[in-house]
């Protein structure tokens, strides 16, 4: 696997150069935060393994396709070849998961991942950390999916928290325009629900 064409001297974040390392979330979609965190693990590390989660899944937090999040992965990548994308289905068993990643992703020398059960479970074969620590402080973006998500569904501005690229992709395969007619009322209802709760 070739080394990436970005120099991996200048860390950000000043984590240790790693051989190898893996991450895995939904990517739903590839927001500003994930591309801080993504380029943080491509310059620390010589082979990445990038899992696309919940790839077997459709539905209100996952509405785009593993195909979808391929490409705007790959448009927030654009410069590196030090990585690999690897869907991963829900499996709704625990162990029988993590051994599909360890099977899939093979020996690595960090894990990273912002999910407490899931870094229960990686723990017991692999070094976790958090992606937090692939950003230094100054280029972390307070993001998420279920903002972008929220945005598309009201209808309101969400191309801010994408990079340009992926923004575009999303906007020319009318991809908001889907999300919003086949889960926006749902997504809408979700959030109520969460904010009549607190």
């Amino acid at each position: 696997m070739t080394k990436n064409h970005r120099s991996r001297k200048t860390d950000p974040a000043g984590l240790a150069p790693l051989t190898s390392a893996g991450m895995v979330a939904r990517w739903q979609p590839v927001h500003l935060g994930h591309a801080a965190v993504l380029d943080g693990l491509c310059r620390s590390a010589e082979q990445v393994k990038i899992g696309i989660g919940s790839a077997n899944v459709q539905d209100v937090r996952s509405p785009f396709t593993t195909d979808e999040v391929e490409a705007m992965l790959h448009l927030v990548l654009a410069g590196y070849e030090n990585y690999e994308l690897i869907p991963l289905p829900d499996l709704h068993d625990g162990p029988r998961w993590r051994q599909m990643v360890v099977d899939k992703f093979g020996p690595l020398e960090m894990f990273f991942t912002a999910n407490p059960y899931v870094a229960s479970l990686m723990g017991e074969v692999y070094t976790v950390a958090h992606p937090v620590q692939l950003v230094s402080e100054d280029r972390r973006v307070p993001v998420s999916g279920t903002m972008v998500r929220l945005a598309m569904a009201r209808g309101e501005e969400w191309r801010s928290m994408l990079a340009e690229s992926v923004a575009e992709y999303i906007s020319q395969n009318q991809l908001d325009q889907r999300f919003r007619r086949e889960y926006g009322l749902e997504t809408l209802a979700a959030n109520t629900l969460i904010v009549e709760k607190e």
